[in-house]
């Protein structure tokens, strides 16, 4: 993580000099103005963390100044009064206009550096509940049990020790955003801020604004890249962003420094960037419609999240996973979902993937009633989706289309799956049932991963 950096504004040199010198002995990064011109300039050009400012200076008083900031940015960086000249009345003008707090000169170093500290702390914790309330749901792993999922967790865990940049590739609804989140929250980034930006829906004329910000009449306006200064940028559907921003995201990469829409200086930016597409950007690059260059930055490591079809067996956990979030946070009534319904799931094709899963199950438990889930209720709610269904409103397994000997492997799973769950974990049942001596039971579950201590 990037060092705190701190501005401070002060027109008295020695001032300025001891205070750079006390803040950078404790490892802070600290730039220095000696009036409030060049205060606007150094914070235009990099946004600060926390701000030491004087109230009396020659050109502009320290209080019009935190008034102008604070009128532009209600939620900019923390700013601290300083002052051997300031009666109680400015003190209490400036903490009602928005200052952190207000120190008297001469400093006390001690003080100083608490209230540095304190600032900081505090600055911290709000962008951390800002960034809870933008996100409404938890994060969680990618679940599932599944060697696919199992492997996916796998790469998403090393990719997370490193800043590469990651292009995640997969069908609407598979999980891409969730699978961002879960990198970010595993790397050296996670205390700084994830954002979130659907590309496909930001305005064309908007564009460039959104993302690198503007300046305006000493006014700024920070970007998406500028926010996400120290931690993640996750930018779902890439291949939606238009030709001008495609232009200036690429020279942003290469040189970690843009200007805003209207501003002339560098703002040097440190965020690691994942990008998401349902396309390829292989053809959309072939077509012209993206920037070659710009998918080879992008394209540093890729990840691809498989649909919900290639990894069927794990819907009854996904559909456990979803029953309990409902009911611990909207206060759903629990239903349960039984081996039937779960076998009907398994084979219905999920074209919207997890989304969908997630759809029906909130569905299921808002509208319909009693403890367990039927089969009419699921087709019920389906609906229409169930046309494209083969006769008996059953669809052909997907192993129909792999060679025997896998195709075998993969009913032998599923049958032995169903009739695990149906005599609830308890392999003594399912040897008795099914014919099967009890050693030879054994080699064949461990022989196809199938965990059979856990569904007890």
């Amino acid at each position: 993580m990037t060092k705190p950096y701190i501005l401070v504004v002060d027109d008295e040199p020695d001032i300025r000099q001891l205070l750079q010198e006390i803040l950078e002995d404790e490892d802070y990064e600290v730039a220095v103005a000696e009036n409030a011109a060049a205060a606007r300039a150094l914070r235009a050009s990099h946004r600060p963390d926390l701000i030491l400012l004087d109230i009396w200076m020659p050109d502009e008083d320290g209080i019009t100044l935190l008034k102008d900031w604070l009128e532009s940015e209600p939620n900019a960086s923390p700013v601290i009064m300083m002052s051997g000249h300031a009666t109680v009345e400015t003190a209490v003008e400036a903490t009602r206009l928005g200052a952190y707090d207000f120190l008297e000169k001469p400093l006390s170093l001690a003080k100083l550096l608490v209230t540095v500290e304190r600032a900081l702390e505090n600055a911290q914790l709000r962008r951390e509940n800002i960034g809870l309330k933008r996100r409404v749901e938890a994060l969680v792993e990618p679940i599932g049990k599944s060697a696919v999922m199992e492997r996916l967790r796998e790469q998403a865990r090393r990719l997370a020790q490193h800043d590469a940049r990651v292009l995640l590739i997969g069908e609407p609804g598979c999980g891409k955003e969730n699978l961002a989140r879960y990198l970010h929250s595993h790397s050296s980034r996670r205390s700084g801020p994830f954002l979130d930006v659907g590309v496909g829906g930001i305005a064309r004329e908007f564009s460039a604004v959104e993302f690198f910000g503007r300046e305006e009449n000493g006014r700024i306006q920070p970007g998406l890249l500028e926010q996400a200064h120290g931690g993640t940028l996750f930018l779902d559907e890439v291949a939606d962003m238009e030709e001008e921003t495609q232009m200036r995201l690429l020279s942003a990469l290469e040189s970690h420094s843009f200007s805003r829409v209207g501003g002339a200086e560098p703002i040097h930016v440190d965020a690691r960037l994942i990008a998401s597409t349902r396309k390829s950007l292989d053809e959309e690059v072939r077509a012209g419609r993206f920037r070659r260059d710009l998918y080879y930055l992008l394209n540093v490591v890729t990840l691809r999240i498989p649909p919900l079809r290639e990894h069927n067996e794990d819907i009854p956990d996904l559909l456990r996973f979803y029953t309990d979030y409902y009911v611990s946070r909207e206060k759903l009534t629990f239903r349960r979902f039984p081996v039937a319904v779960q076998n009907f799931l398994r084979h219905y094709p999920w074209h919207g993937n997890i989304r969908e899963l997630k759809n029906l199950v909130q569905r299921l438990l808002i509208l319909g009633s009693g403890d367990e889930v039927s089969l009419e209720e699921v087709k019920s709610v389906l609906g229409e989706s169930l046309v494209e269904l083969p006769v008996g409103n059953q669809q052909a397994p997907d192993y129909y289309e792999l060679p025997l000997k896998e195709a075998r492997e993969r009913f032998e799973k599923d049958y032995l799956e169903y009739h695990l769950e149906k005599y609830g974990g308890s392999v003594a049942r399912l040897s008795q049932a099914i014919g099967l001596e009890r050693t030879h039971l054994y080699r064949k579950l461990n022989s196809l991963g199938i965990k059979f201590r856990e569904k007890k």
